[in-house]
């Protein structure tokens, strides 16, 4: 079996995708003791928000979360210092004794989006365990100037929540937050297309690029097509919320949200971040340490730009080790940090390919071509122009079985799974593929199948996990053939790490993501003929 080399050389293009400013905030004197967040502009000089202060004497009742009056949504006029005055109640025909909160407006200012809980038509209803949701309406001005028509989005369900929302420029996507079937994490960024006549596509999650398995909430895109959101789920995260930016217009999300830093980011929880159109300036909303209340509302402005992200691209050779010959027309396949197939190609008569990469970013590349065994090597973009990174791969021939920590294991590349979940990945099936050959080669082998997750998560539920993703492996090979009675799952949960990745130790998603592997132990050698 040849071996194939990979050799990358990554070129620095420049490409303006989400800004970095430096920015100057102050808090203003709209803030109450109480909550108040979620600044949205309407029109020139007016905006709405949400809040929490006493307005009898609709908000009388308090919130048994926060002893707070439920929140409310008003407007006030905005002054060229940032400050809010003139405040008074936004509609009385939105406004229940429940929770009202973000908004977005079309342009026109003639249709309303809005966070509620579920309640309409003083329906106060319920999920299957006895909650009440936050869910998403959208109303319209009627001929009077007053919100008429509400009514809740078509993806709304009673067990799951949906709200935040903000439109794009062209009004044609609608942003949200939602921890709908589908979310990577807690509660995750959706978009969903909105058709001329009114109606709306599915929902679809932005990915892992952007969602992680924490917390993603409070989007808001600008007219650069830039989105703007706040997260719990990143390592360099400050603490709390923090506020990112990453460009969206690229289908596949392949560049790295930015966190916004000081001071727009502190150790509590910040977001909410709104830019006002055609200005260096706007909103965001947080609970940091010198605040008036609760939740404040923020007045910022952008003094500088910092600089321009970019990407990069990255070209390859592919060769074959030993001779160092050229291997022509082999396929390659670019994945990233979560094991995310990103793009194919095949190299070129010179054994040549190249991929545009997102700068200061991880991937994975895998060279296939028939008569060679399986290259894969990983790589880090850089910010850097003209770097050449090396990364020759000395493969073995492919064998069957490895002896290993004292075991006769099958020999094939690790099988990965994706951060908190168990479905099997595209990746993971050519590897799984090797082994339904060898099992119908040897139908006398048994084997033990054993899964491991990485360190994030607690004891108990790793453990579960690790089941999860055994049984779900085992089930594949019993569904091609393979003799239940040979192959059984065992999961291990954190307990055999092969690296530092414990807990409390910081580590990238590549690091992580060798703990999340899947190994194949001959229980029976002697059955080896």
């Amino acid at each position: 079996m040849r071996k194939i080399t990979l050799l990358f050389l990554v070129l620095s293009v420049g490409l303006i995708t989400a800004q970095e400013f430096k920015y100057s905030i102050h808090k203003i004197d709209v803030n109450t003791k109480y909550s108040d967040f979620g600044v949205t502009y309407f029109g020139e000089n007016e905006v709405v928000f949400a809040s929490a202060r006493r307005n009898k004497p609709v908000r009388t009742s308090l919130w048994v979360s926060n002893k707070q009056p439920y929140l409310e949504l008003f407007k006030g006029t905005v002054s060229e210092q940032g400050e809010i005055s003139a405040v008074k109640r936004f509609s009385k025909k939105i406004s229940t004794k429940y929770h009202e909160s973000n908004v977005t407006f079309t342009k026109d200012l003639k249709t309303i989006y809005f966070s509620r809980n579920n309640y309409l038509k003083k329906k106060f209803t319920r999920d299957t365990i006895g909650f009440n949701l936050i869910q998403m309406y959208k109303a319209h001005v009627g001929k009077d100037g007053k919100w008429i028509d509400i009514k809740e989005m078509p993806f709304n369900n009673d067990n799951y929540q949906t709200g935040h929302p903000v439109l794009n420029k062209a009004e044609t996507k609608l942003y949200f937050t939602s921890d709908m079937p589908g979310s990577i994490g807690a509660t995750d960024i959706f978009v969903v297309d909105l058709h001329e006549d009114g109606s709306c596509g599915v929902p679809k999650n932005l990915g892992p690029t952007i969602n992680t398995v924490g917390k993603e909430m409070f989007p808001f895109i600008d007219e650069d097509g830039v989105l703007y959101f706040s997260s719990d789920g990143y390592s360099e995260g400050k603490g709390g919320l923090d506020m990112y930016a990453v460009k969206v217009s690229d289908p596949i999300h392949q560049e790295k949200p930015k966190n916004l830093g000081f001071p727009i980011n502190s150790n509590k929880d910040d977001f909410s971040f709104v830019v006002r159109s055609g200005k260096s300036e706007g909103y965001f909303s947080s609970n940091r340490a010198g605040g008036k209340g609760d939740d404040d509302i923020y007045f910022f402005k952008r003094t500088e730009l910092i600089k321009a992200a970019c990407t990069q691209i990255a070209n390859g050779v592919v060769r074959e080790i030993g001779t160092n010959k050229l291997v022509p027309e082999a396929k390659v396949d670019l994945y990233d940090a979560t094991g995310t197939l990103l793009e194919s190609t095949f190299a070129d008569a010179n054994a040549k390919f190249s991929f545009k990469v997102a700068c200061k970013s991880d991937y994975k590349t895998i060279g296939n071509k028939e008569g060679y065994d399986t290259a894969t090597a990983t790589f880090t973009s850089t910010d850097t122009a003209a770097i050449e990174l090396n990364l020759g791969l000395n493969l073995k021939p492919l064998k069957e079985f490895i002896n290993k920590r004292g075991l006769v294991i099958i020999d094939i590349n690790m099988i990965y799974f994706d951060l908190d979940k168990s479905f099997i990945r595209q990746d993971a099936k050519k590897e799984l593929e090797k082994v339904l050959k060898i099992m119908k080669k040897y139908p006398t082998l048994n084997i033990e199948l054993g899964s491991h997750t990485d360190s994030r998560g607690s004891d108990i539920y790793n453990k579960a996990l690790s089941e999860r993703r055994a049984q779900a492996t085992v089930a594949w090979l019993i569904d091609r053939g393979v003799n239940a009675a040979n192959i059984s799952a065992k999961g291990y949960g954190e307990t055999q790490l092969v690296n530092n990745c414990v807990n409390g130790v910081i580590c990238s998603e590549l690091e992580h993501q060798l703990n999340r592997r899947t190994e194949f132990v001959v229980l029976n050698p002697e059955e080896i003929k």
